[in-house]
């Protein structure tokens, strides 16, 4: 069974283009969750994954 006392939710609200998924890209990598930060003009940003993005 899953310790969910480990997991975290949070949640960033703001316009758009106002940095949501590089801050959060940041956090992952502050707090070692990912190892390299990808960049959200790229395509490679951990969370962005949606066409629109």
């Amino acid at each position: 069974m899953t310790d969910l006392s480990r997991y975290r939710n949070i949640g960033i609200f703001a316009h758009v283009d106002a940095g949501k998924t590089t801050t959060t890209e940041r956090i992952l990598k502050l707090t070692g969750k990912i190892h390299k930060t990808g960049e959200v003009h790229d395509g490679q940003a951990t969370t962005d994954f949606m066409e629109q993005e």
